[in-house]
């Protein structure tokens, strides 16, 4: 349009008017929170959901998302102009290094979510378009807690999945507030329900009430004895039930797990071994609970992992096999009978941690250091020599991890 051209003494404001009126304008801004060691903490712990654009200006997918990312946050914030409800942010990882190293970010863009200020297990892995990132903050906003309209519903609840039942005498508690903000953060990994008033008041005999039901159907109920009112100490509670500290990995899940960025120690075994994933399980409640969130506790399957086995020069025949993944190089348990000697296994794991398995890794044990009553460990693999804690991979191997170097198949 030539409006100027065809009234020359419009004044511009007038003009800029008759724009904003037609239509013709150009949009306004996105709402792109930029995130600093400022203001960071402030911005996710006040959001219900915040979606984190980790970026590199020199990255040209970086690039290529920055006006997808700034649409998409255009058409949520029509949907839920809460600003504290959903908030799109985004981190220039050149310019703050330490927050990128505080997440774990080591490719860009990363796309991750964020919970009342807890990053979420899972990055946004969707399609790179508007209406795809959108759709996703929209599935986010779905109530994770299904209502239960009588007890009977309880009965027929899938015992295939692990379900956290709360019994409220209103919904408009600060105790079913809390039991809301812990199914949201944990909507991935529980099922979460819920019963008010009369339906549920034969189960409040003593107040409020929030129950675990185990995967399993002969597996007893667990009842949480502590405060609904404490956020903290009811999300502890909840993590513990929902999260496994020995979760399998998967083709499925394998990637998501080593973003994560922690080190894994992994129990292979045969599939039907339940034996020995039972014992497995039992030494890391009792020897490795303290380091919880230092290391990922796993176990897989040999069948299914059989050719990255074969990166440790193991088969499926030697399984059960204890290993620890640094995602720098792999440290093999020398025997898993030697879960039967008390302490061996946390060793095993604080070797990692101070750096031990590394240095006799490219070096070599070191000759004045000694475990008493350790036996030399025999076996395909390149043995040590006595006083190693862990059997070395062959050179060729040195370079990688077992599950980076075999991503793919993951």
């Amino acid at each position: 349009m030539k409006l100027l051209a065809i009234f020359p003494r419009l004044d511009i404001r007038f003009v800029t008017v008759i724009l904003l009126v037609m239509g013709l304008s150009t949009p306004g801004q996105a709402e792109i929170t930029s995130l600093d060691s400022g203001n960071i903490d402030e911005v996710l712990n006040n959001a219900g959901v915040a979606l984190v654009n980790f970026y590199a200006d020199w990255c040209r997918f970086s690039q290529m998302l920055h006006p997808i990312f700034e649409e998409a946050s255009n058409i949520v914030r029509e949907e839920f102009p809460n600003t504290k409800q959903v908030v799109f942010a985004r981190v220039d990882c050149d310019q703050h290094s330490d927050i990128a190293q505080r997440y774990r970010i080591t490719k860009y863009p990363t796309l991750k979510l964020f919970r009342n200020g807890m990053m979420m297990k899972r990055e946004y892995r969707g399609q790179r378009s508007v209406a795809a990132i959108a759709d996703f903050i929209r599935q986010q906003q779905v109530d994770p807690v299904k209502e239960i309209h009588s007890l009977e519903e309880v009965n027929a609840v899938d015992r295939s999945k692990r379900n956290i039942i709360g019994y409220f005498e209103t919904k408009d508690s600060d105790n079913y507030h809390t039991y809301g903000k812990v199914a949201n953060i944990l909507r991935d990994d529980c099922t979460f329900l819920a019963a008010f008033g009369a339906v549920s008041e034969p189960e409040r005999f003593s107040g409020d009430n929030v129950i675990y039901k185990p995967m399993g159907d002969s597996a007893p109920d667990m009842v949480y004895l502590g405060s609904l009112n404490n956020f903290d100490l009811t999300y502890a509670w909840a993590q513990d039930k929902c999260v496994p500290l020995v979760r399998e990995i998967t083709f499925e899940n394998g990637e998501e797990l080593t973003e994560e960025g922690i080190p894994f120690l992994i129990l292979f075994h045969v599939k039907e071994d339940g034996e020995s994933l039972e014992k497995f399980q039992h030494e890391v409640a009792r020897q490795l609970i303290s380091e919880k969130g230092s290391i990922n506790f796993l176990h897989a399957d040999c069948e299914k992992f059989r050719h990255p086995l074969l990166h440790i020069q193991k088969t499926p025949a030697d399984c059960p096999v204890i290993a620890i993944d640094s995602f720098r190089h792999m440290y093999v348990f020398p025997d898993f009978k030697d879960l039967n000697i008390p302490g061996k296994l946390r060793q095993f794991v604080l070797d990692l941690h101070s750096g031990k398995l590394h240095r006799e890794f490219h070096h070599g044990p070191d000759p004045t250091d000694s475990t008493p009553g350790q036996e030399e460990t025999g076996g395909d693999v390149a043995s040590s020599p006595p006083g190693s804690s862990f059997q070395k991979l062959a050179p060729s191997e040195t370079r990688y991890t077992i599950l980076r170097r075999d991503r793919d198949e993951l």
